[in-house]
């Protein structure tokens, strides 16, 4: 199969459900195929690695986008992407992310532990109680969205009433990350990008005639004081990004993780007596079954990468889900080894784009999966799960478990704490 043929069975149905063996037919190309007029596919995790850092390539912002589809800013989902740090080069995208970095700072997120595993425990109650007599629950909907999205709510100043309003509204935007997207699809994503925007709207008035201790009154105030540091349309797409990537790349790991934790007892059994080896685990899981499986870069100077020559204006195709599973970076990536030395991902990206958010992802998978498996040391898939067909952002519909019995509460030990050595 040659790579043009591999990239249309990746894009398929078919293909975006389990991407990973037209990942290893493009990989039999080499680390960086060409697929196309001045358009590459990268498959190789030192090349991946290479282009995310290089200065050279960018993000597709507005100045691109404008010479590719003049009549984007008629659609909401594009333009609340666009106007964000998500889809912005330097110096734009430096100016906002540093605006909102210290709300993601190592030192605000390790203080969060406590906050995360107490909510993580109430969720397990809950589902305990929804599920006393024997019937499945869906994990996805009990505990892998209400978690992420209670955190992120909290930390953007979101009233707990109004979460479970985000999770069909961010599910429809997303579409339009994907590579391909039919104009159903695109108009399926204008009226989740709709919804958010006016909720958003709402809560900068409301966050404007009374501050909050939140991270949108403190953009709210950035903007007011000097639009020139944040303009009006600004703040609304970073209000949206911030909200719908601090919980849908989480739902997916932790839904992607249970799936592979449960179809491997034996590694769950060790986490479950040792719930200090979380975070390795977690690197594990985030390299054997990524949240997120590509993003793309445009180069804006000619380079040369993986033994071919990209000439300026290239389209360069990042497959992080492949760069995770290259066999001269990970011996025998298929296989599941949260023993691995010195994972290092690919799944939140580098460079000056690396996923804000990645250290709370990483702090809220690393409480949820031993407080799951010590809780719940039953816990069963009731069924196959339903993947959704989508390539970007890899994760469950549904996911429906049964507990079992639940383990004796002990409240003595927090979840995810250090314990003694075995």
């Amino acid at each position: 199969m040659d790579a043009a043929d591999a990239l249309t069975l990746l894009m398929s149905p078919q293909g975006r459900i389990d991407p990973y063996p037209t990942y290893e037919r493009l990989r039999a190309h080499g680390p960086v195929v060409e697929a196309g007029p001045v358009f590459y596919v990268v498959t190789g995790y030192a090349e991946a690695d290479e282009l995310l850092r290089d200065p050279r390539l960018g993000v597709m912002d507005a100045a691109i986008r404008d010479g590719l589809w003049p009549g984007w800013r008629d659609s909401p989902a594009v333009t609340s992407i666009s106007r964000s740090m998500l889809r912005t080069n330097p110096p734009d995208h430096s100016r906002m992310r540093r605006l909102a970095a210290g709300a993601f700072s190592p030192r605000r997120i390790a203080g969060m532990r406590g906050v995360v595993a107490a909510q993580a425990e109430e969720l397990v109650d809950a589902m305990v109680e929804r599920g006393r007599r024997g019937e499945p629950v869906d994990f996805l909907a009990d505990f892998a969205y209400p978690l992420p999205v209670g955190v992120i709510c909290a930390l953007l100043g979101v009233p707990p009433e109004d979460r479970p309003l985000f999770r069909r509204w961010a599910a429809d935007l997303t579409g339009v990350l994907e590579p391909e997207i039919t104009p159903d699809e695109l108009a399926v994503a204008d009226r989740g990008a709709a919804e958010l925007r006016g909720y958003f709207t709402d809560l900068v008035r409301a966050r404007r005639r009374a501050p909050a201790d939140d991270l949108t009154s403190a953009l709210v105030q950035v903007h007011d004081a000097d639009g020139e540091r944040l303009s009006g349309d600004e703040l609304l797409a970073n209000l949206v990004v911030l909200l719908v990537a601090g919980f849908e790349t989480t739902t997916n790991l932790l839904g992607n993780g249970l799936v592979v934790l449960l179809e491997h007892p034996r590694a769950a059994d060790a986490l479950r007596g040792h719930p200090d080896l979380a975070p390795a685990y977690v690197e594990e899981l985030l390299r054997y079954d990524s949240p997120v499986q590509l993003t793309t870069r445009m180069t804006t100077e000619p380079v040369r990468c993986g033994g071919l020559d990209l000439p300026a204006g290239s389209w360069a195709l990042l497959l992080l889900g492949a760069a995770n599973r290259d066999p001269r970076r990970y011996p025998e990536p298929a296989r599941f080894d949260p023993w691995r030395a010195q994972a290092h991902p690919l799944s939140f990206g580098a460079g000056p784009h690396y996923c804000l958010g990645a250290g709370l992802a990483r702090l809220e998978a690393q409480v949820a999966f031993p407080l799951l498996l010590r809780r719940l040391p039953e816990l069963a898939l009731a069924g196959r799960p339903r993947r959704r067909t989508r390539l970007t952002l890899r994760g469950y519909d549904t996911l429906p478990v049964t507990l079992g019995t639940p383990a004796l509460v002990d409240r003595g030990t927090p979840a995810g704490a250090r314990p003694g050595t075995p």
